[in-house]
């Protein structure tokens, strides 16, 4: 059991794991490539954007990695750790939304960090967190059944309440309390892993984010030729206000990357290009659009009486 943390070797795999999934999605693709915009953060530390845009497939898409340190922790993640208060920090991380052209192609995020603090007069604490959650726009059962189980393979060598746990924290944490309806249909989310075996866990951040890739390919793959419309286009654009009103007003990542003094450019790319917000709108009864709402945006468990 290894109980010292290894900060460079998880800098390394994040610096890796982004140039792997842009490589994937510039495939995916076959037109637009990634941009790269490095950046420093004056209080310390940096990272590296890769956007894409306007491209055969993505509208738009973003691919961060960051690296960031300072002398106190910021009040977003020391609201459960009042004892870190005023410790110097690290947190690192890889970070991506992906917006398709296409209404068919569902909207997915993911993310993986790592934070790392030194409070004074004791040892260094460390912990995890990550996952990637599915937002579609038009739903469809085996895009669902092929997320689910993707990230389920992903957690089953390390415990087997993992996925049912993480899964369960994913529909709870992807809420919309003011709409009183889930963003998506959900993934994984952890926060604060720490099993004290720091091998193990650094495994488990890995085993999430190589996950992401081989979740999301199959499912862009399969939809993103279908024919579409300004029906669908329209309804994309409206469905999409629900992504912006989340990641403003409760995404935790946000509110760290603001408080701490990240660079903005980067932390706000998360958002679409376009995006509309129409007032009171309500799906015709029976339409793929209020089925969306009424079967997908429920959940539900995708898995249940599913072999692996």
């Amino acid at each position: 059991m290894s109980q010292q943390p290894d900060t460079q070797a998880v800098k390394e795999y994040l610096m890796r794991l982004q140039s792997r999934i842009c490589q994937r999605l510039e495939a995916i693709d076959g037109q637009a490539s990634f941009i790269r915009d490095s950046w420093e953060r004056p209080e310390g530390g940096g990272g590296t954007s890769r956007v894409i845009a306007e491209g055969a497939v993505f509208e738009k898409g973003g691919v961060n990695f960051s690296h960031v340190m300072g002398d106190t922790m910021p009040a977003s993640a020391t609201a459960h750790r009042p004892h870190l208060a005023g410790a110097p920090w690290q947190a690192m991380g890889v970070s991506l939304v992906i917006h398709p052209n296409n209404p068919y192609v569902p909207t997915s995020h993911a993310n993986v960090r790592f934070f790392i603090a030194t409070p004074k007069n004791g040892d260094p604490v460390y912990w995890f967190g990550g996952g990637y959650d599915l937002t579609p726009y038009y739903g469809f059962e085996e895009d669902c059944v092929h997320w689910h189980r993707t990230a389920r393979r992903a957690c089953q060598p390390f415990g087997e309440m993992v996925y049912s746990d993480y899964k369960r924290w994913c529909d709870d944490y992807f809420y919309l309390k003011h709409r009183q309806e889930p963003r998506g249909v959900g993934g994984l989310f952890f926060d604060d892993y720490n099993t004290g075996d720091f091998d193990q866990d650094f495994a488990f951040m890995q085993a999430v984010g190589d996950s992401y890739i081989e979740a999301y390919e199959p499912i862009v793959r399969r939809r993103m030729d279908q024919p579409w419309g300004e029906r669908e286009r329209e309804f994309q654009l409206y469905r999409r206000g629900r992504y912006v009103e989340f990641n403003l007003v409760y995404d935790r990542g946000t509110l760290f990357g603001l408080q701490s003094g990240g660079r903005t450019e980067s932390i706000l790319m998360s958002l679409p290009p376009l995006v509309r917000w129409d007032y009171d709108r309500r799906p015709e009864p029976g339409s793929d659009e209020a089925r969306l709402t009424d079967h997908f945006l429920t959940g539900r468990d995708w898995l249940e009486g599913l072999d692996d």
